[in-house]
């Protein structure tokens, strides 16, 4: 739906913004000098864990995800909060530590935000942040040969939609938290002295669907190696058992024929692979002699470095699973 609305709104013209809302990019890039632009994003949500304190680490580390996915480093946020207006003020004030205690981590200083009264819960933040614009990762620039590196493993949508139903076991729910809080960081760190040609992070798209993103900006398509892939403990079995977030079954429609799954692989992974990521990974489209070290430089900052595919020339489908 907001696909179809943005192509219908007047093209803005301006030569300092390097990456804007044409390209379904990550973050908008809008360059100062020769030397210096902002990256800016704007990203929350409703609560998906119990803790306020995790929720709130949760919302500020998905907001700083998209500056990490184009390259950048983080430098100031602001606060975004829908809250009741008779809600219990204890419960806010463990969100907005929780997020501005991830924020510091950062190193990306709060410097305000805006409130208002709502019935249900939001919290999240617009980040800003800086890169050279020589450097900008984006999602138009994977090249057929690349390989394709994901950092984070898949399926905090399975195990937050059964904790929802209260079918999540605690283990699982600790795992998915976990990795939720976790900064990309280290990792978008790890891969800057290398050729990454493209860049995203896995988020409410899915990968399929984030990978669908890269596939069409770049003008190629890429095959995913689902067999390669790890999932967080207990999504396989969330999956299974058909705890399938609404957002999970809009990717599955939405991408249609792009996407093509090989005999043989479970229906289980292939939800997984549909399934809406809070705060997930970067995947990134790296040269292919680079891969290797590329790899192994995640490996080292405490990253996953999972082999998540290729990219080949355009070809249909877009994106193949095999």
């Amino acid at each position: 739906m907001l696909d179809r609305v943005l192509t219908r709104l007047p093209r803005q013209v301006d030569p300092n913004v390097l990456v804007g809302f044409a390209t379904n990019d990550d973050a908008g890039v809008y360059r100062l000098s020769d030397e210096l632009a902002l990256v800016q994003t704007v990203d929350f949500f409703t609560p998906i864990v119990d803790d306020p304190t995790a929720y709130g680490q949760i919302a500020a580390a998905n907001s700083l995800s998209d500056v990490y996915a184009m390259g950048g480093r983080p430098l100031t946020a602001l606060a975004l909060v829908c809250f009741p207006e008779k809600g219990d003020t204890d419960i806010l004030e463990k969100i907005m530590a929780g997020g501005l205690a991830k924020m510091t981590e950062a190193g990306c200083t709060v410097v305000g935000g805006h409130s208002i009264r709502d019935d249900e819960l939001k919290f999240g933040y617009a980040v800003t942040g800086t890169i050279n614009p020589k450097k900008v990762w984006t999602n138009t620039g994977a090249r057929p040969g690349d390989r394709l590196l994901l950092t984070k493993p898949l399926g905090t949508g399975v195990i937050t939609t059964a904790l929802k139903k209260g079918a999540a076991r605690d283990a699982w729910v600790e795992a998915a938290t976990r990795l939720m809080q976790q900064l990309n960081r280290a990792a978008a760190e790890a891969l800057a002295s290398f050729d990454i040609h493209g860049a995203t992070d896995v988020t409410g798209f899915g990968l399929l669907g984030h990978a669908h993103e890269l596939a069409a900006g770049s003008g190629v398509s890429l095959a995913i190696d689902s067999a390669r892939l790890e999932w967080i403990d207990g999504a396989l079995d969330c999956a299974r058992q058909g705890h399938l977030a609404g957002g999970l079954k809009a990717n599955r429609e939405f991408l249609g024929a792009c996407v093509e799954f090989a005999p043989g692989v479970p229906t289980e992974i292939q939800s997984l692979l549909y399934d809406p990521q809070t705060s997930g990974g970067l995947l990134v489209a790296v040269a292919p002699e680079q891969a290797a070290a590329a790899a192994q430089a995640l490996r080292a900052a405490g990253c996953a470095a999972l082999p998540a595919g290729e990219v080949l020339p355009k070809s249909s489908p877009l994106v193949a699973v095999r």
